[in-house]
């Protein structure tokens, strides 16, 4: 496995990691996901302190993986039933 050392920085601080070279774009991909959303709250709600900035970044991507748990869970168990209805037609048709 190709380990890579990289640094990401945020909220002002460099965070030194040796990650796999598969996940080195990701990881600097979410690192500036998350720069942004500082910014943007910083902008727009009175946040004076970085840890409530990093706070609300953490809320903010924990729900919206939270949510795309859920939406994919439900699209799994959409497609599931629709597997089962297809093998009940096919099943109806052999007869």
């Amino acid at each position: 496995m190709d380990i890579r050392r990289i640094t990401i920085n945020i909220a002002g601080r460099t965070y030194p990691l040796n990650v796999p070279a598969a996940e080195e774009e990701t990881l600097r991909k979410v690192g500036k996901q998350i720069e942004a959303m500082i910014k943007d709250f910083e902008a727009n709600f009175d946040i004076r302190d970085k840890q409530d900035a990093l706070a609300m970044c953490a809320l903010k991507m924990g729900t919206n993986a939270e949510v795309f748990a859920l939406n994919n869970e439900r699209n799994i168990n959409a497609s599931n039933d629709r597997v089962k209805q297809l093998q009940q037609l096919l099943e109806d048709w052999e007869k």
